[in-house]
């Protein structure tokens, strides 16, 4: 049985069978709504997922640790979650207007790999492996979510845009088969988009066949590469694969939609005008999206070098979940800046709950009570996943003597439930700070540290066998000593 299993099976024994309200803020209204699913019990999500010609960067992990605690307080709330994240695995273009140099023909060339769909595919799928690598690191359960691969739904896509062309929103050029957004009254309804602002600031097109700027490629012919269609050999574009694929696997009208906020002004504006056009139907009623992390004073991306990966993160000898844990301590709508020191310190803090939660677990023996403050945790998440406000009321309450061992328990099966920390089973050793060691360690710590500076590694040596006996590991890195828990 996975997590979601047991959680759902949780969710359903403290809730009644009518799910827990949640509020949500909805990109599409610009204000907080009660979420209600259109089938009772059952909430529909689909989040946009990575064009893999590399590895995620942690700004973009910063998106699927959002959507992971979106789902799991839904799915605490008594719904049955059913998530779809696309892999897009051929490629599209840099920008979301339709240029720039293609995403994977660029991965193949740096990995000195020949232009063809086989390479294309081997290069996506290594990739792919590493993206769900890093979401299990982060606590991801990856099992009960749908992966599906654009490239194995290339006939979903080529009928859809069909649809679309006998409608009357597609028409063709020299250029490929475009979708004319003056046909589509709602165009940038998302984010309330300026669209006349947007003409007006548009460079001259290097496809002067497009009627307007804001018309984006459905189909992209290619003489050398490509699957055959109606319109000749070439290429799905980039944002007809999302619409296909949430259609295909979750229906035409689904209950949420997760991903970056710089997807709003285009390709989630997209997916609306050729999904609604399609169907005639409402495509999603909840649109979310995560804020930018940036870093040096910039956004996080591949584009401008300005990037960290989670293998960064694990080269540094620092716990994967203290990025979740980093990404936590801010709302996923508000901006977060990233530093090392900025994780080293969530790392710090992390190792301390977890030295926490194991004491209390201990103490209560890890039998739960019901207490208040269990309400109050799961009223801030279930407020727009205010996780800010939950580590508060977390960290506030099993400090305090208020609430028993018992009660506290209760509070960290919830909290682990709904924040992925591994906090009922914390990774092991862990890592303790020279301040909270006992002062014998501490006595130890400083003996060793003028031993070795002398030069004296015998005398280096014993201290550290001292402080092992004591319970204690030390090892030495760039920073300083680091010590943890045997």
């Amino acid at each position: 049985m996975t997590w979601i299993s047991r959680l759902f099976s949780n969710a359903q024994s403290v809730t009644s069978t009518k799910p827990a309200s949640i509020f949500l803020t909805n990109t599409l209204s610009g204000s907080k709504e009660l979420f209600i699913s259109q089938q009772p019990g059952i909430a529909l999500m689909y989040s946009c997922g990575p064009t893999v010609y590399g590895p995620a960067h942690i700004g973009n992990l910063r998106a699927y640790v959002f959507a992971d605690t979106l789902a799991r307080t839904l799915l605490f709330a008594g719904y049955r979650v059913k998530r779809v994240i696309n892999i897009t695995d051929f490629g599209h273009l840099v920008s979301d207007g339709d240029e720039g140099e293609d995403k994977m023909t660029k991965g193949l060339k740096r990995e000195g790999l020949k232009l063809s769909l086989e390479n294309m595919r081997a290069l996506a799928e290594r990739y792919s492996a590493v993206f769900l690598t890093d979401l299990e690191e982060l606590n991801i359960d990856i099992k009960d979510i749908r992966f599906p691969r654009a490239s194995d739904y290339i006939a979903e896509q080529i009928a859809l845009i069909k649809t679309l062309e006998e409608k009357g929103y597609a028409y063709q050029t020299s250029g490929g088969v475009y979708y004319d957004t003056a046909r589509f009254l709602g165009y940038g309804k998302l984010g309330g988009i300026d669209l006349s602002a947007q003409r007006e600031g548009t460079r001259i097109e290097a496809n002067k066949e497009k009627r307007s700027p804001a018309d984006f490629v459905l189909w992209k012919p290619d003489s050398k590469l490509g699957w055959e269609s109606p319109w000749g050999l070439g290429f799905p574009g980039w944002h007809i694969e999302c619409s296909a694929m949430s259609r295909s696997l979750l229906g035409q009208e689904i209950d949420l939609h997760t991903g970056g906020e710089d997807h709003i002004a285009v390709h989630h504006n997209n997916e609306i005008a050729q999904s609604e056009a399609a169907s005639g139907r409402t495509f999603v009623h909840y649109w979310l999206h995560n804020a930018f992390l940036t870093m040096n004073n910039d956004r996080v991306a591949k584009s401008t070098g300005n990037v960290a990966y989670l293998a960064d993160v694990l080269e540094k000898k620092i716990h994967p979940l203290a990025l979740r844990y980093f990404f936590l301590q801010g709302h996923y709508r508000t901006p977060l800046s990233f530093s090392w020191e900025a994780l080293e310190g969530s790392a710090e803090a992390l190792n301390r709950l977890w030295k926490l939660v194991s004491e209390i677990g201990n103490e209560s023996k890890r039998k739960s009570e019901p207490s208040e403050v269990r309400d109050r945790l799961l009223a801030a998440l279930r407020d727009d996943l205010a996780t800010p406000q939950a580590l508060g009321i977390l960290w506030e309450s099993l400090r305090s003597d208020e609430y028993t061992p018992e009660e506290k328990w209760g509070l960290i099966e919830d909290a682990d439930a709904h924040l992925g920390l591994s906090l009922l089973n914390p990774p092991l050793p862990v890592v303790v700070s020279q301040k909270e060691a006992p002062e014998e360690i501490q006595h130890l710590l400083v003996g060793r540290e003028t031993a070795r500076a002398s030069k004296d590694f015998a005398e280096a040596d014993r201290l550290r066998d001292e402080i092992e006996k004591r319970g204690y590991r030390v090892e030495d890195s760039e920073s300083g000593p680091k010590l943890t828990s045997v």
